[in-house]
C-alpha cells in the first residue's frame, strides 16, 4: 500500500508545520484527526478540504458537519471519501479551513509518496516545527464580551438627572432670548452680524 506524506502548514504562520503520513486508502475524515492530534485542537469542528490548484484556488469541497444547503448542493463527506480519489498529481495540494465559526486556514500538500513500513501504525506525524497558535487567536477580530441587560438603564430613568422634562419643546426658535444672547448667539463668540 502507498502512504502519502502530506505537509500541512498554517496558511498566516509559514514557519509552523507538520509533515504527516497517510495510508492512500485512509479518508478525509482520518487526516483530519491526523492534524488535530498534531495541534492540538477540538477536532469535532465544522471544517472543510478543497481540491486545490498550484495558486491554492479552492475546487472541489469534502465536508466535516456541512450545512443543510452545502449538502443540498452535493457537497462530499470527508468519512465516505478515500485520500487516493484526488491524489491526481505528485504534489496534489488541498486547502483546508479548520473550524468556520473561528477559521484557521491551512494548506495541506502531498511532498511524498512512499511504501508501508512493516509494523508502523498510519496516520503518523512523521515531523513536528513549531507550536500551535492558540485557537483564540484564529480569529482576525477581537471577541467581545456579551452584553449584559441588566447593566443598561433605560433613558427615561436618566432624564432627571439631567434636568431633561420629557414634556419640554425641542423646538429651535421659541421666539424669546435669555440674557447677554444676542438676535443670532453671535456675540457670546466674539463676532458681530458684520463678520458675515
Amino acid at each position: 500500500m502507498a502512504i502519502y506524506r502530506f505537509r500541512v502548514t498554517f496558511e498566516d504562520y509559514e514557519d509552523i508545520y507538520r509533515d504527516i503520513d497517510m495510508p492512500s486508502k485512509g479518508t478525509f475524515l482520518e487526516l483530519h484527526h491526523a492534524i488535530h492530534s498534531s495541534t492540538g485542537y477540538v477536532a469535532d469542528a465544522s471544517s472543510s478540504f478543497y481540491v486545490s490548484n498550484d495558486q491554492w484556488k479552492k475546487g472541489t469541497e469534502i465536508a466535516l458537519h456541512p450545512t443543510p444547503r452545502k449538502v443540498e448542493a452535493g457537497v462530499l463527506l470527508m468519512e465516505n471519501i478515500r485520500l487516493s480519489k484526488f491524489i491526481d498529481d505528485p504534489h496534489q495540494k488541498f486547502y483546508y479551513i479548520y473550524n468556520f465559526d473561528r477559521p484557521y486556514d491551512f494548506h495541506v500538500e502531498l511532498i511524498k509518496i512512499l511504501k508501508e513500513e512493516e509494523g508502523q501504525e498510519y496516520p503518523s506525524i512523521f515531523k513536528s516545527v513549531g507550536q500551535a497558535p492558540k485557537i483564540a487567536a484564529a480569529a482576525n477580530f477581537p471577541v467581545a464580551a456579551p452584553e449584559e441587560e441588566d447593566d443598561e438603564e433605560p433613558v427615561e430613568e436618566n432624564t432627571e438627572e439631567y434636568g431633561v422634562d420629557e414634556e419640554d419643546d425641542y423646538s429651535v426658535d421659541d421666539g424669546e432670548e435669555e440674557e447677554g444672547e444676542s438676535e443670532e448667539g453671535t456675540e457670546d463668540f466674539g463676532f458681530s452680524e458684520d463678520d458675515y
